[in-house]
């Protein structure tokens, strides 16, 4: 197994600091931030509303070619990004996939790729589903699509994309998260459980790409008010309209506020495209695998701490322990 650890080969006191620097950036808000990201190509999913939308814009302003994709095309939002990025001169390509489809996930990279010349510079795995509840009432419907749309949907991309960005021996892959990807609130189906399976999914990816240049970054934003919490809404509602009872008649205060749930207050959305925007800017292999975006509190910190700490623990003097100290940013 090769020992190649990309950090080490960042020479000189220049990468001493950048290294050490990144513990800190990965408990921080991370906004507020313009870098220049002139000559990235960044692909992100679920561009209609939301963090995907918002960041496209922000992306292209900052210098981007942004491929923003999309289900359901033609529609509204993809129309009005393309008018947009017209009057504004902005390099938006506006694609349509659904994560939940092979084939359009193969094809809508394909055509990302050829537009760009090759390989993508950047992904962003933003495409998410919620249903609210307790676990019991969710039915098989609403388990499999939410797992192929927050975990497969991701997989999918990560497949499409990564020949390219192996040959080219760079790339970074952003898979949004959650603070419910590393602890619990009751109530929130199978939401957690999905994004639990991300952040592990994308802590392998990460060390596995170690060798080929690639970087994967995991953003676990807290509550924000996108259309997230209207669409959960109405998932459940139909989650609801579809139970015979059977499962929802012990859950009755539980079940009394689904389709009533908002969240975030009055946090800005942008936080995170500004979070997302500081990433893509740091050199190659001096990211940080997590970064916690909210204002507020974030209680993921102590779990990523301890979890980065326990994985150095148990397998940094393995013969995969260069891969794991290079993603933890440990010498």
């Amino acid at each position: 197994m090769p020992s190649i650890n990309r950090r080490h080969l960042l020479a000189g006191a220049a990468a001493t600091g950048a290294l050490a620097a990144t513990a800190t950036l990965a408990q921080t808000d991370l906004v507020d931030s313009k870098p220049n990201l002139s000559g990235k190509s960044i692909l992100i999913t679920g561009c209609s509303t939301g963090f995907g939308r918002m960041g496209a814009e922000h992306y292209a302003r900052l210098g981007a070619k942004v491929f923003a994709t999309m289900r359901n095309l033609p529609r509204a939002e993809g129309d009005e990004l393309i008018a947009l990025a017209k009057a504004d001169n902005l390099d938006i390509h506006v694609l349509e996939i659904d994560v939940t489809s092979d084939e359009q996930v193969t094809a809508g990279v394909a055509e990302a790729e050829r537009i760009n010349g090759g390989a993508l510079d950047v992904v962003i795995n933003n495409a998410g589903i919620s249903f609210g509840g307790p676990i019991e009432i969710q039915d098989v419907e609403a388990t499999k699509l939410t797992l192929d749309t927050n975990v497969v949907g991701p997989q999918r991309i990560h497949r499409a994309v990564l020949p390219a960005m192996r040959a080219a021996k760079s790339g970074l892959i952003i898979n949004i998260s959650s603070q419910l990807g590393r602890v619990i609130a009751p109530g929130f189906g199978q939401y957690s459980p999905s994004k639990f399976a991300l952040e592990a999914m994308s802590e392998a990816l990460a060390y596995e790409l170690v060798p080929h240049g690639i970087d994967v970054n995991v953003i676990e934003p807290g509550g924000y008010p996108t259309m997230i919490w209207s669409n959960a809404n109405k998932n459940s509602l139909a989650l609801l309209d579809r139970s015979d009872g059977t499962h929802t008649s012990g859950y009755a205060a539980m079940i009394e506020q689904l389709g009533k749930r908002t969240g975030g207050g009055s946090t800005d959305p942008m936080d995170v495209p500004h979070a997302i925007a500081k990433v893509i800017a740091m050199p190659a292999g001096t990211r940080p695998l997590r970064t916690p975006v909210h204002p507020g509190p974030k209680p993921q910190i102590a779990i990523n701490d301890l979890t980065a700490k326990v994985q150095v623990g148990w397998l940094g003097a393995s013969p995969f322990g260069p891969w794991i100290k290079s993603v933890h940013n440990v010498a």
